[in-house]
């Protein structure tokens, strides 16, 4: 689906990431154009509908309050 600019990602495609910074596989929530890990709370860039689930990408999560970023705008 794509709304405003952005790819969104399905839920069913949600269960299926996993955080590279937890051992677990936390849920994720999606939050304007990132992905964000609930239990750590670091954010991962989505790029043309591709989730950037790399440690050297993540976004921490007091930046990402910074950025201004609007829950699934």
């Amino acid at each position: 689906m794509f709304i405003g600019g952005w790819h969104l990602i399905e839920p069913e495609m949600l269960k299926l990431l996993a955080c590279p910074r937890c051992d677990s596989r936390p849920p994720f929530e999606l939050r304007g154009s990132l992905l964000v890990c609930e239990e750590c709370g670091w954010g991962y860039r989505i790029v043309d509908g591709i989730p950037h689930l790399l440690l050297e990408e993540a976004i921490a999560p007091d930046v990402q309050e910074d950025m201004s970023i609007e829950p699934n705008a």
